[in-house]
């Protein structure tokens, strides 16, 4: 069953649904499939208990004050209050906050008692087997921008077309590749990158082809997503500052000419970018690429989540690794937790790299010792840390700092704990490694 059938049945908005996970702090993959099928277990919490779910969305439309929610919910003001100050939601001149705000969600942090929601979902799927980790929010952000890919009634009720253009933006190594194909994923489109090489002219059988005629052979086909990196260098502004390579320009020209047919083609282009300043502003017009997504790198749970993934992924149920893990209780999350804590601003492929540097030292110590009671001291991580920080340079540290501006001009609503977190880690960049200059980070060419 789909979550829009769900909605449907018991009459409760699909945004009361995502909401509703968010605030209790459910599992997504316990709840839902990437494709928005409902899990068996949130099916059967929804039937059973779906009069408090329909008063948590009436609640959740409700424009109301700190001391409404707080007389609502029996709790103290000044907690409700500190609350609401934390996740700073937006604010009516009057006083009274936007819809955005549970009562619930708020009782529920505050200590209220909601074990009955819990009840249904005991047995937490494992790490290993969830489609990704964590970035709740960035799904539901990115499932209301697919939103016309996943039924008419944008298109029927409001108008509202589906993108022809997507572009994923955020420093290097923080997954832009996997969210693409986590978008074809979620529409049902093949995924198709485009290389490098396939943007100027080549061979093939002994005949010329281009990016035009590779182009022209993909809008034949249907249901598929092209996926372009680097597109903040191929789409750049051109300036007397700025010399033109003739083969992004002619690019760039292809693809304006061609994206007004993409939507009729079933044909949807994403590009992935570090940043959108320098993106020349007439690709980003309505209809082209007119919708701009985020990709953060992982706040600290998501670290050790995806610590403890990495390190388990693929393992037999017999590996040695595995064995080793386990006698240091590393099998289980809150042994990654310190170090991940220590990873600021760490991108997803630096806790690779940390992940792979790690079990080469856990296997060359094996080797030696020939036992499979190996300790993972401090010291063996810390070589691990160390390993992984060498993409952690001035140029990549410059790169978050230019993705939180953007992010926090263009989504700072959709976001704001996930910016404040990461402005708060990368503060501690400045702070520990003193003198720095006044505005920004020294980059990689200053000695």
């Amino acid at each position: 069953m789909k979550l829009a059938e769900l909605a449907k049945e018991l009459k409760i908005s699909i945004q009361s649904f995502l909401k509703f996970i968010q605030d209790f702090d459910l599992e997504l993959a316990d709840c839902l499939t990437t494709t928005f099928e409902v899990k068996p277990e949130f099916i059967k919490f929804a039937r059973e208990n779906k009069d408090f779910l329909r008063k948590y969305a009436e609640d959740l439309t409700k424009t109301k004050s700190v001391q409404q929610i707080a007389d609502n919910i029996k709790q103290p003001t000044e907690k409700v209050a500190q609350v609401i100050k934390d996740e700073k939601p937006q604010i009516f001149e009057n006083g009274m906050y936007r819809s955005s705000v549970s009562s619930f969600g708020i009782d529920n942090k505050l200590g209220g008692n909601y074990q009955f929601v819990y009840n249904y979902f005991g047995k937490n799927t494992k790490l290993t087997k969830r489609s990704f980790i964590g970035y709740r929010d960035l799904f539901f952000f990115i499932s209301e921008a697919l939103e016309p890919y996943l039924s008419n009634v944008s298109v029927e009720n409001w108008g509202i077309h589906k993108p022809a253009g997507i572009i994923l933006y955020g420093p290097p190594g923080s997954g832009k590749i996997f969210w693409a194909n986590k978008i074809a994923e979620i529409i049902g489109y093949d995924f198709k990158e485009i290389k490098k090489h396939f943007l100027g002219t080549t061979l093939v059988d002994n005949e010329k082809t281009d990016f035009n005629d590779f182009l022209v052979t993909m809008m034949q086909e249907e249901n598929v997503i092209l996926f372009l990196e680097n597109f903040d260098q191929l789409m750049a502004v051109r300036n007397e500052e700025t010399s033109v390579n003739g083969c992004d320009e002619e690019t760039k020209e292809i693809i304006l000419h061609y994206i007004g047919h993409f939507e009729e083609e079933k044909i949807l282009m994403i590009g992935a970018a570090d940043s959108l300043f320098k993106i020349d502003r007439e690709l980003l017009a309505p209809g082209r690429f007119d919708v701009a997504i985020p990709i953060f790198p992982p706040n600290a749970k998501e670290r050790s989540e995806m610590l403890l993934y990495h390190m388990t992924k693929e393992l037999a149920s017999d590996a040695l690794l595995l064995k080793i893990l386990e006698f240091n209780k590393a099998n289980l999350l809150p042994f990654w937790q310190e170090i991940a804590e220590k990873m600021k601003a760490y991108s997803n492929t630096m806790l690779v790299d940390f992940t792979q540097s790690l079990k080469k030292r856990i296997r060359n110590l094996y080797q030696t010792e020939n036992s499979t009671e190996i300790k993972i001291t401090k010291n063996l991580l810390e070589a691990a840390f160390k390993d992984a920080a060498t993409k952690l340079t001035d140029q990549y540290l410059n790169q978050v700092e230019q993705f939180l501006k953007e992010v926090s001009r263009n989504n700072f609503e959709d976001f704001q704990l996930r910016i404040r977190a990461l402005a708060e880690e990368l503060e501690y960049y400045r702070v520990v490694e003193k003198p720095r200059k006044s505005i920004g980070f020294k980059s990689g060419t200053d000695s």
